[in-house]
């Protein structure tokens, strides 16, 4: 229920800061490096350790992959809004279907690996409220702050956020009534999400290829955050067992 609770809450909190600081679009971006930062550390520390534990799993790197090659299918759909691409184009370029049901599938994804968590707070999970903040915060800017006059648009906007802030809860849900032994597939296939979403937002080259030390701190700020939240966790682990 927790987990449901900061699922929900992260998607609001993240679209309530787009929607009135939106127009900041550097907030934006700088949000999106560390949660990669953050997002990739979770993956190589957290997800892929999990995934490879799995005895036979020798295979599962076909669903990593199969994860990377998924979220180059949704961001056909969602024009990459999951990484702050969203000026690059007309507004009238993302359907507001697609966006949903791109949004929708790869929040829905990301929860099924949650039904299996044994304690609340796993970097996992903190992994993927890390990573509705930039996307939800997106998300706000890109919905409350289209032309004024257009306010028949806030109908569908609303629908749009409880669609994806439920998502994820929703494959949560789900998770519960799989097979157990499929988790590490579910698990594999998230990792590839991650891996695509963070190493695009962490590799895209910047203007004129100089070094962007913000973005390199900022990455290295992500990095660290979810090291030390890995070594709280273990800690947690060790303590338990013993």
């Amino acid at each position: 229920m927790i987990t449901v609770i900061l699922l929900i809450l992260s998607v609001i909190a993240g679209v309530f800061l787009g929607k009135h600081f939106g127009k900041k679009e550097k907030l934006a971006k700088n949000l999106l490096v560390l949660s990669a930062g953050f997002l990739i550390t979770i993956c190589l520390n957290e997800v892929f350790p999990q995934v490879y534990a799995v005895e036979g799993s020798s295979n599962l790197g076909i669903f990593v992959i199969a994860g990377v090659l998924l979220q180059m299918i949704l961001e056909a759909l969602t024009k990459g809004f999951e990484h702050g691409h969203v000026h690059h184009h007309s507004e009238h370029n993302i359907l507001p279907v697609a966006l949903m049901v791109g949004l929708f599938v790869h929040a829905f994804i990301e929860g099924i690996p949650l039904a299996n968590e044994e304690n609340s707070l796993s970097p996992y999970l903190l992994g993927i409220l890390f990573h509705n903040l930039p996307i939800s915060f997106i998300l706000g800017a890109f919905l409350f702050n289209r032309k004024e006059g257009s306010k028949s648009s806030s109908y569908p906007s609303i629908l749009i956020v409880a669609l994806f802030a439920l998502a994820s809860p929703f494959g949560m849900l789900l998770g519960n009534y799989f097979n157990p032994d499929l988790q590490p597939y579910f698990l594999a296939i998230v990792g590839g999400i991650f891996l695509h979403i963070s190493s695009v937002i962490i590799f895209e080259s910047n203007k004129n290829h100089n070094i962007d030390w913000v973005k390199i701190g900022l990455v290295i700020l992500g990095v660290s955050l979810a090291l030390i939240m890995h070594l709280f966790h273990n800690h947690d682990h060790v303590g338990h067992h013993h």
